[in-house]
């Protein structure tokens, strides 16, 4: 990996910095060592979330009294820049600690933060949130799954589909129909513990995808699982579809922190190579074409990271909105794509070997355009605000 020389955020401090140095060297020496045997098993190992958390790389914006960092945003989006710099896609975080910890730091009782909050900064639960549904897709007010009250428990029964971390997941959160005559207002949202699997409760295959071999994504199937109505987030049924409306946002910003650091990178392992390899008796990088790709992708990555920049100090202020959120996914996520599919094409035929990392960033990168709602969700909620 060449030495970066990345365009510095104004919202860093050297807490970010020595933060950054942790995770780059638990993650290229820690974790990297195990990628291919990782990708071949189908899912992250358990003990790479505990050892992250042994760190202190969980949770970081979770408050120190539910044993988190006490941080913010800005210490989970290093934590995810680091993880995208190195090419590790094993690890669930920005799915574990970027959203799951905030839903429950959001909207948890004092008594469901103290009871969970500390095993998921440990590493020693792993997290999951499940919307997405097999007939569902982007339609979360259609879900299905229902949840019906039965005494001091709820009895769920339903269906979920692409549940990122759904392989390993010890807690996960499950948005549910609660009331079925309501479209948005009848949806809640479930914290269900589903470790060793209980009655009522199955996994179904880890699907096999064309990128992120070694990050578990499931199938999941609740048959009558009984959940005790105290897990219920929020202080009523029916407040879930606005609970979803207000973090996913952050959701999106996530996304969007790893498709800039996967822009960035894939310009510096093509700066790299084409200086190495030669061509008609010169380096790649001395024939103009390679020449004005590189500048033209370097471009679209600093602007990216200028506009990211905005939004996760936006963030932080608790300024970020809707609509800007969706073009941060949208925009960067669709760079992503365009920038290492240009680098790849210079890679030649060694860019299609999965033995460069470029062809797996490539694989990778794909899925980023769907989850979190896909583009064609984010222009239609920016088209709504303008």
């Amino acid at each position: 990996m060449p030495t970066p020389d990345r365009h510095p955020s104004p919202w860093r401090e050297p807490e970010h910095d020595d933060l950054a140095d942790l995770a780059r060297t638990f993650f290229t020496k820690e974790v990297l060592p195990h990628a291919d045997r990782l990708a071949a098993q189908g899912h992250p190992d358990r003990e790479h979330y505990r050892r992250a958390g042994e760190l202190g790389l969980l949770g970081l914006s979770v408050p120190e009294q539910y044993g988190g960092g006490g941080g913010g945003f800005t210490h989970e989006a290093v934590v995810l820049q680091e993880q995208a710099y190195a090419g590790e896609a094993s690890l669930g975080l920005a799915v574990h600690s970027g959203i799951v910890t905030g839903y429950l730091v959001a909207y948890g009782s004092d008594e469901q933060k103290r009871r969970w909050l500390p095993g998921l900064c440990s590493g020693e639960l792993v997290g999951a949130i499940a919307m997405t549904e097999p007939d569902g897709g982007s339609d979360l007010q259609a879900m299905r799954t229902r949840a019906v009250r039965d005494g001091d428990d709820y009895v769920v029964t339903g269906a979920k589909t692409f549940i990122s971390n759904g392989g390993l997941a010890d807690l996960i959160i499950v948005a549910v129909k609660t009331d079925p005559e309501q479209r948005a207002a009848g949806i809640s949202l479930l914290v269900c513990d589903v470790s060793g699997d209980p009655e009522g409760f199955r996994r179904g295959r880890l699907l096999a995808k064309i990128g992120l071999h070694a990050n578990d994504t499931a199938e999941l199937f609740f048959d009558g699982l009984r959940v005790p109505a105290a897990n219920l987030l929020g202080d009523a049924e029916g407040l879930g579809f606005v609970q979803l409306m207000q973090q996913l946002p952050q959701e999106r910003l996530v996304l969007a922190v790893g498709a800039v650091a996967a822009m960035e990178r894939a310009v510096e392992l093509t700066v790299a190579y084409t200086k190495a390899r030669t061509a008609f008796g010169k380096p790649l990088l001395g024939h103009q074409n390679t020449r004005m790709v590189l500048a033209e992708c370097a471009t679209r990555a600093r602007t990216g990271r200028v506009f990211l920049d905005d939004c996760v100090a936006r963030h932080a202020r608790g300024e970020l909105d809707v609509a800007t959120a969706a073009m941060a996914k949208y925009w960067l996520t669709e760079g992503q794509c365009e920038v290492i599919d240009r680098c790849l094409q210079l890679f030649g035929g060694y860019g299609y070997t999965t033995e460069y990392p470029i062809a797996r960033m490539y694989a990778d990168a794909r899925a980023q355009k769907i989850y979190g709602g896909t583009n064609e969700i984010m222009k239609e909620l920016i088209a709504r605000a303008l």
